[in-house]
């Protein structure tokens, strides 16, 4: 069975994008493959978050992920932090890495342009630190955004540099995994594009009524057709996608039919969206609150996933320390 990897930093809550795409489909795959899906904390440093800030960051992601539908029996879900062995193979791997190279990687170089005032040794090692991640559990793939697919490379580079400097073949070639057709592309509230966190265009599933129904009515949308039967634009496509996910097909049929007819009324399609979002979301903040506030419970899924986590990255650091050389008397 393949080996299947992805992480997600503890710094923003999952929104309405995450779910119909990434996170469904990993929910799809924990009966196909063999997956390990983990809380990228370390990763998080970068941006020296508050201490008080990524404790409870990682524990609302954890229970996002749970109350979504992460089954922590079917995979290993993990904390990246609670498996030491992570950092013993990302100090080892800097060994083998090159700093012309890491300079010329494209997001790091996004990121000292944007924070030329944080440019810090671990934003420039970043990738390696993400290859230890995919390679400890000789992940082969590795389910990426397009602006993350470089680093799936470098990944991939560092693996076969090991391998051949050493004349092994410990480590597999991982490669991006895209979801290709199952993977459902959720649009902002902005008119253009996906959602997304940094965009500012996103509804989180943890996002109260009131703040939904602000969003949404805030949504750009266009003059109104002009003719009967008219193509849709871009904004009004968006809103209508997103309906698509959280309506009721009679909903949306009688939408399409008054847009068609032009006798729709934006004010009532973004209202009926907004009622339609809050009654998707509310039952999953729910499960999320439940879960958040189940401290014996959150418990045990950390410690389950942390035992199953470092059984599998001690399994190859201990073949890497041999390989290189670490011998016990």
């Amino acid at each position: 069975m393949e080996t299947v990897l992805s992480g997600i930093r503890p710094t923003g809550n999952l929104h309405l994008g995450n779910y119909f795409g990434a996170v469904q489909n990993f929910i799809k795959m924990q009966s196909q493959y063999n997956c390990f899906f983990f809380i990228a904390d370390w990763h998080s440093l970068t941006t020296h978050p508050n201490p008080q800030d990524l404790y409870a960051n990682v524990i609302q992601v954890l229970s996002e992920y749970l109350a979504c539908g992460i089954d922590p029996n079917a995979c290993t879900l993990y904390i990246q932090s609670e498996v030491p062995e992570i950092a013993e193979l990302y100090l080892l791997l800097n060994m083998n890495a090159y700093v012309g190279e890491l300079e010329r990687t494209t997001t790091f170089k996004e990121k000292i342009r944007k924070h030329p005032e944080n440019v810090n040794a671990g934003l420039l090692t970043y990738p390696v630190l993400q290859a230890a991640d995919i390679i400890i559990h000789k992940a082969t793939k590795v389910p990426v955004g397009k602006d993350q697919e470089q680093n799936v490379e470098i990944a991939r580079k560092y693996a076969r540099r090991f391998n051949h400097l050493y004349q092994v073949e410990c480590f597999p070639d991982p490669h991006p995994f895209n979801f290709g057709e199952n993977l459902i592309k959720i649009p902002g509230l902005d008119g253009s594009g996906k959602m997304g966190k940094s965009d500012g265009n996103g509804i989180y599933l943890y996002e109260d009524a009131a703040s939904i129904r602000k969003k949404v009515m805030r949504a750009v949308t266009d003059a109104g057709p002009q003719t009967k039967n008219s193509q849709l634009s871009e904004p009004i496509q968006n809103l209508f996608t997103l309906m698509n996910v959280v309506s009721k097909p009679e909903t949306r049929e009688f939408f399409t039919d008054a847009y068609a007819n032009c006798t729709i009324r934006y004010g009532d399609l973004k209202e009926q969206l907004a009622q339609d979002i809050i009654a998707f979301t509310t039952p999953i903040r729910e499960k999320i609150d439940a879960i958040k506030h189940d401290t014996a419970y959150l418990k045990k899924v950390i410690t389950l996933g942390t035992e199953k986590a470092r059984e599998s990255a001690n399994k190859t650091l201990q073949e890497v320390r041999s390989i290189i050389g670490f011998k016990k008397i």
